[in-house]
């Protein structure tokens, strides 16, 4: 029985090795990815709890620059319009020329509630219904509660999106 415990062992740390072997060729294949002379891709480090559940403080993810128009819930990263040195990471809730509103702890978009899994808890504030302004994106954390987002400082103009979040690579 100790023989096969130590079988075990051996293609545990074998499928580890390999697990990070095969990571770190791809976290370098990402890196370098580049079409013309422009990357397309780049990792991020999320900081802060605005973005729990789905990424926490200290989070590494991987965005696609590609990806200039987000869709409705894609997790973007764009330079903080009111301060462009600083990147943020948020949740598109409403895409331009579509009405906004947060009532009762419910957001709507155009008059009808989003059904949103990914938020921790209900925002327990208000937002009065607003069109969002061509090229501008209504942004959300899913941490709603702990958020500095578009209900606080307003819409995100379209030249500030980096990118769309692809995945979560570490931890993983």
């Amino acid at each position: 029985m100790s023989q096969r415990k130590g079988e075990r062992h051996v293609v545990r740390t074998l499928i580890i090795v390999a697990a990070c072997v095969l990571g770190g060729l791809f976290l370098c294949s990402v890196s370098v990815l580049t079409i013309g002379a422009r990357e397309q891709v780049m990792n991020f480090r999320v900081e802060g709890r605005a973005m729990e559940p789905t990424h926490h403080s200290g989070d590494y993810v991987t965005i696609s620059k590609l990806a200039r128009r987000p869709a409705r819930s894609d997790v973007v990263v764009f330079h903080y319009p009111q301060d462009e040195s600083r990147d943020f990471i948020k949740r598109v809730i409403a895409l331009p020329g579509e009405s906004v509103e947060v009532r009762g702890g419910i957001v709507y978009v155009d008059g009808k509630a989003l059904e949103e899994p990914y938020v921790r808890e209900p925002a327990s504030y208000a937002f009065p219904p607003e069109t969002v302004p061509a090229g501008q994106y209504f942004v959300l954390g899913d941490n709603r509660n702990n958020s500095s987002d578009s209900h606080v400082w307003g819409f995100v103009p379209e030249k500030n999106i980096v990118g769309k979040v692809w995945f979560k690579y570490w931890p993983l």
